[in-house]
């Protein structure tokens, strides 16, 4: 059968049956005479079954590894029911606590007393850890946000700008060693700016689905990982103007340069303390 027939047996998008035949979980047959793809009734049900999985949260990973008998059923569902049962005692008691903190009418921050609502403030800080690594990677927010990606772009459309008239018609694109491979229209620098919104409203949906199924931070990191692409090509278009005029010839050291940067970025959101200090 066909994708659209698919569509309306399963009631699930294209893309979604797109995206779980990438992942590998189904694996539809080619019609030799036209090599379309011919659905099966066996791929229509391991479709109902996938998309009833991760309605319940379990990841792309473990349904791979469930259908191919890596890991069992019952043990990924007993994984998640725990997972599911700390969220909703966490969500539980933080209701109860804001229903109590309600019951007062004047209640304001200068006089908050969280001694008042948590006996055992050592302990209570434990139990909510994930709320802390989640406050440990804001610095993350900074750099992956909308106002960083704006001022990349920005920068990449100025380099452009101002560059364009004092380059040569043509530009290097692709480098082996200290020389270049391939050339292009010096217009073509005008595509670094244009690639830093394609990476943003496009290529980052794709990450983000990858990360949002097997991570708990997933836009987090899609909105990071994002932004370190675009501050990538905005190096490679600085090389580009720097190797035209001999300034640098080995695009290794800026792209070294920028993993340093980078992965200080990440290095120093991760090292910085969870809890707040008692």
């Amino acid at each position: 059968m066909t994708i659209k027939e698919v569509e309306n047996l399963t009631g699930l998008s294209r893309s979604n049956v797109r995206f779980y035949e990438k992942e590998k979980l189904i694996d539809p047959s080619r019609n030799e005479s036209n090599g379309y793809r011919e659905y099966s009734d066996g791929d229509i049900e391991n479709l109902k079954k996938i998309a009833y999985l991760r309605t319940l949260g379990i990841s792309v990973d473990d349904i791979r590894n469930i259908i191919s008998e890596k890991i069992a059923l019952r043990e990924a569902i007993r994984k998640q029911n725990d997972a599911l049962k700390r969220q909703i005692t966490d969500m539980k008691r933080a209701k109860a606590l804001c229903e109590k903190m309600l019951t007062e009418e004047n209640i304001n921050y200068e006089e908050l007393q969280v001694e008042q609502y948590v006996t055992g403030l050592e302990e209570y800080w434990n139990d909510s850890e994930p709320v802390f690594r989640l406050d440990s990677v804001s610095f993350i927010y900074a750099w992956g946000g909308f106002i960083t990606w704006t001022i990349i772009t920005v920068l990449c459309l100025l380099t452009g700008v101002l560059s364009y008239t004092k380059l040569s018609p043509e530009i290097p694109v692709q480098w082996s060693g200290e020389v270049a491979t391939s050339m292009v229209d010096k217009k073509f620098i005008f595509a670094y700016p244009v690639a830093c919104i394609v990476i943003r409203y496009l290529i980052s949906s794709f990450i983000y689905v990858k990360l949002q199924m097997n991570n708990r931070y997933g836009e987090i990191m899609t909105e990071y990982l994002t932004n370190c692409i675009c501050f990538v090509v905005l190096s490679v278009e600085v090389f580009s103007i720097l190797f035209i005029y001999g300034v640098l010839k080995s695009i290794g050291v800026v792209l070294l340069a920028d993993t340093v940067v980078l992965l200080g970025i990440l290095m120093t959101s991760l090292r910085k303390k969870g809890a707040p200090a008692i």
